[in-house]
Formats: C-alpha cells, sequence, structure tokens
C-alpha cells in the first residue's frame, strides 16, 4: 500500500487523501492512517488546506523527495562510478573511483561504506556489471575471478541491510535509453556496445529487457558471423572488418525480432560509420526492415538504468 501511495503522490505532484483514495483504490480510514504515519516520519509534508469549494476543506499532501535515497554503482574496467540521488531521479553526488574489477570485494564494500556514511538516508543499491547475472548472482564475467560465481546481491543485502538489485550493463543501458528518451512501451530496440570488456547487447522487447532462458541473452562476443568466426574476433579487424561484422549482427537483429531501434555507443560510432553500416546491413536485409540506427550517451543511459531499478526497489520499502 505505501508502495502505492508513493507512485500516487510522486505522479500527481501532491494530492489530498481524497485523491489518493480515487488514485490507488484504498478506503478513506487506510489512507488516513497511512499519511499520517508518513506525515509524522517525515515522508509527507501538509501543505496546508485546500481552497474551500463550500463544504470542508481537504488537506493537501506533497512526498519528500529526499527522505530515502539511492546508490547506483557500475563496475568497469578502468573505473568504478557511482551516483547518489532521490526518488526523484535528482543527483545528490556523483564522482568516480578506481576500479575494482581486479580486486576482491573488500574494495568494493570499503567504498559503500564510505557513502553510506556521508548519505544514511540511502535504502536502495543498483549494481551494474559487464557479465551475465542470475537473481543478484555474477554467474558470467571473463577475466574477473574475484567476481565469478559471486551473488553479489547476496553479500551486500547481508552486509548493509539494504535492498541491493544486481544488473547486466547493457540491460541497464538499454532499460534507461527507453526512459530517458520516454520511448513507448510497445517499441522494441537494441543496444550494442564494443566496450572495454568486450562486446554485449541489451535487447528491450514488449515493454521489458528480455533475458533469456538462463540470462544469457546479449552475449554476442559468441555470435558466429562468417566462417569460424565470431563477432568478438571480428572486432579485432581492421576497421572494414568491423562494419562489415556489426552490419550481419544488425541483420541478424533485424530478421529475429524486427526491433524499431539499435543503439550504439557515440564514444564508439562516428556517423560516417554508422552510415556504411546501414548500407551493408541494406545488402542482407531489405532497407525497409532495418531499424533505425542512432547513437547515444552509453554511461548516461546507463547509470539511469540503475537509477530507475534502484528507485522501484526504493519505493518498496
Amino acid at each position: 500500500m505505501l508502495h502505492q501511495i508513493r507512485v500516487a503522490l510522486l505522479t500527481l505532484g501532491s494530492a489530498t487523501k481524497g485523491e489518493l483514495c480515487e488514485k490507488v483504490g484504498i478506503s478513506f480510514p487506510t489512507i488516513t492512517k497511512l499519511i499520517d504515519q508518513m506525515e509524522k516520519s517525515g515522508e509527507v509534508t501538509n501543505l496546508g488546506f485546500d481552497e474551500s469549494s463550500g463544504g470542508r476543506p481537504a488537506q493537501r499532501y506533497l512526498y519528500n523527495p529526499d527522505y530515502m535515497l539511492g546508490l547506483a554503482i557500475f563496475l568497469e574496467r578502468n573505473e568504478t562510478v557511482f551516483t547518489v540521488f532521490n526518488c526523484l531521479g535528482e543527483v545528490k553526488k556523483q564522482g568516480t573511483y578506481k576500479s575494482v574489477l581486479g580486486e576482491n570485494l573488500s574494495l568494493l564494500k570499503g567504498l559503500i561504506t564510505d557513502i553510506l556514511n556521508a548519505f544514511p538516508s540511502i535504502c536502495s543499491i543498483a549494481f551494474g556489471v559487464p557479465g551475465a547475472v542470475e537473481n543478484g548472482k555474477i554467474f558470467y564475467i571473463p577475466d574477473y575471478s574475484g567476481f565469478h560465481d559471486v551473488d553479489l546481491q547476496a553479500v551486500i543485502e547481508e552486509e548493509f541491510s539494504l535492498s541491493v538489485v544486481v544488473e547486466n550493463d547493457m540491460n541497464a543501458a538499454v532499460l534507461g535509453y527507453h526512459h530517458r528518451n520516454d520511448m513507448e512501451k510497445r517499441q522494441s530496440s537494441v543496444y550494442i556496445l564494443a566496450g572495454n570488456n568486450g562486446p554485449g547487447a541489451g535487447l528491450f522487447v514488449n515493454g521489458d529487457v528480455v533475458r533469456g532462458k538462463s540470462f544469457f541473452t546479449g552475449e554476442v562476443s559468441f555470435t558466429p558471423i562468417g566462417g569460424d568466426q565470431t563477432f568478438y574476433e571480428a572486432l579485432q579487424g581492421e576497421k572494414r572488418e568491423q562494419e562489415e561484422a556489426i552490419s550481419r549482427l544488425v541483420a541478424m537483429m533485424t530478421v529475429m525480432i524486427n526491433p524499431h531501434t539499435i543503439i550504439f555507443n557515440k564514444e564508439e560510432m562516428e556517423q560516417s560509420m554508422l552510415e556504411r553500416i546501414n548500407m551493408l546491413a541494406a545488402s542482407f536485409v531489405p532497407k525497409e526492415h532495418l531499424p533505425d540506427l542512432k547513437t547515444s550517451d552509453w554511461k548516461e543511459d546507463y547509470l539511469h538504468g540503475l537509477k530507475f531499478l534502484a528507485v522501484e526497489r526504493m519505493l518498496r520499502q
């Protein structure tokens, strides 16, 4: 019930108890009890009475977006990026730290401890990792043995008594792209990254991220491109080979899920290269069926996706 009230207040901007009853379908006595509790704890603010329209004026309430804070952390080969934010997504602090992937969990725990000491209102954490994740456990993360087969969600929840979600980096990025751009849920898209940790992809179909039978969706490194060459191996070649490989992957995605959009990291893809890939892909698939090829700020999309996941956890506290 608290989750419904929080979402309603944030959606409406402010509301009376009567408006909340109508919005969430909860009885007036229950709404009154919960709003009174939230007001005492500082979670909502009483804005006073509305102007009377003839009857007894109603009191209006505003949600305090800073009552609970969230923390997003993504782990990369060269750095660890973190953001502290409130339930409206407003950033309170953002920074970078040295990479923890080559270390053990103690370095990551130390970073979290420092952030929590500075922001004790944090109640949820979303992690992004360059590997395959199933229900909070990292089961495939090449080159980082210290995090392989680690149930990061369970470890951090037990250590800090906070709500934790762990997500693959590309899943978070494609989720963030959709929410940053207010795309309709029925639209589908694929986010492709070459990346420092090898290529990956995130798929968004029918309003949700596709994770697959064994949560291995998006590990496009293994995609056979031609002969006995994989997509990862093709990306190690000359620029022409890279363009050919990416165009084949675009064609594969087109015939498999026919997405509206395929997104690339703007740091990795020049417009001229995008145009050549589109032209090459049209030699495999009729042009009218190809998706729009676009570039975006991968880091911002990634962080936005993690923030979205953390806020969801936060509002369900």
